[in-house]
């Protein structure tokens, strides 16, 4: 009895041979590209930030934040260090931020509790890895200039002007 050629062997015979017929090469297509890389983002320019809220210091707030895209609305990534006169961290808060919430960045002495507070806002995604602990990192830092965004009311800058003139004052 004759033992019969298995199929893959004759499909590997066939294609050294050249009996099938060419595969027919075709065109790339935009098509393609999204099928093979989808969108990362919920939205067009969607972006992460580190988020906590009062975690014991930065690398707890780090280590833990939620790995999730910032709401639509929001366009900066938040931090706010509250720490003792000798600099040990007592809390740190980081989220998503719409522009009205960056105007009042910087560091503050609350003296009848000891603590200074720094507050820093920052463009891109999870920018906000380090947090704030004196008045030159407590900034507002952009890729892009403010007021390319949403745009403020003439008060409204008057406002966010005075505040951080107070702000600075009391610094």
């Amino acid at each position: 009895m004759a033992s019969q050629p298995t199929p893959g062997w004759v499909l590997l015979l066939s294609l050294l041979t050249g009996c099938l017929p060419a595969a027919q090469p075709r065109d790339f297509t935009v098509k393609d590209i999204v099928y093979l890389h989808p969108s990362t983002t919920p939205y067009p320019h969607g972006f992460k930030c580190f988020t906590c809220e009062k975690a014991a210091d930065n690398y707890e707030c780090n280590r833990w934040a939620p790995d999730v895209y910032c709401p639509r609305g929001t366009r900066y990534c938040f931090s706010q260090h509250t720490m003792k006169v000798t600099g040990e961290s007592v809390s740190v808060t980081k989220r998503c931020v719409p522009l009205e919430d960056c105007l009042s960045t910087g560091c503050t002495y609350v003296k009848h509790e000891e603590y200074k507070v720094c507050s820093s806002c920052c463009e891109g995604s999870i920018c906000n890895l380090p947090v704030p602990r004196n008045s030159s990192e407590a900034v507002f830092a952009t890729l892009s200039p403010p007021s390319s965004g949403p745009r403020l009311s003439a008060a409204a800058l008057l406002t966010a002007a005075c505040l951080g003139l107070r702000l600075a004052a009391t610094d």
